[in-house]
């Protein structure tokens, strides 16, 4: 006896056959979780990315030394171990001397010079990265400088910011130690007993 079906003009061939199981969850697995996954671990991975800038701005200056100085040494013959040592100790002697430098200078104008040692390859390191990553999601070339321009401000400010909290001067008075002051909670307690 011949089965009798439906054939649709625009799906000529149809399945043939059992139907299967249906599924009985009410919300997909596949597409809407990876979807959601990948929101959220794009944004971590953006903080993250943007945290690490922030972070490594001060050591711009530090590593333009330990790249200059490693190249240099093993291009004198210091060999594939001893260059990145060689930098690596170079970047970080510039570290310590700026940071030091920083800390025992009194001057206003000699502070800003140092920092500003620091800040401005910062500043400029910002503005590369910052117009990099804005080509993913800004297409004109003025926005996109508008907003590397505002990245390499704020960037070389973080540089400049931590190199003054990292080397901060503490006070003090010539010829005699200097004390701290009671806190004024403990004393008001002491007047109270």
């Amino acid at each position: 006896m011949p089965q009798l079906r439906l054939v649709s003009i625009a799906y000529p061939e149809l399945r043939r056959g059992g139907g299967g199981r249906r599924d009985r969850y009410s919300f997909a697995y596949g597409a809407t979780t990876m979807l959601a996954l990948g929101l959220l671990l794009n944004t971590v991975g953006v903080g993250l990315f943007c945290w690490l800038i922030f972070t490594l701005a001060v050591y711009a200056f530090p590593f333009l030394v330990a790249l200059s100085v490693g190249v240099i040494a093993y291009d004198s013959g210091a060999g594939i171990l001893g260059a990145p040592l060689v930098g690596i100790a170079a970047g970080g002697v510039t570290l310590a001397i700026g940071q030091t430098a920083f800390a025992i200078v009194q001057f206003p104008i000699l502070r800003a010079a140092i920092a500003g040692v620091f800040a401005v390859p910062a500043a400029v390191a910002g503005y590369h990265v910052v117009f990099a990553m804005s080509q993913l999601g800004i297409p004109t070339l003025a926005w996109r400088e508008a907003v590397a321009c505002l990245g390499a401000v704020f960037i070389g400010g973080t540089a400049w910011t931590r190199l003054t909290v990292f080397a901060e001067p503490r006070p003090s008075e010539t010829g005699r130690a200097v004390q701290s002051a009671p806190h004024a909670g403990l004393s008001a307690v002491t007047r109270d007993g």
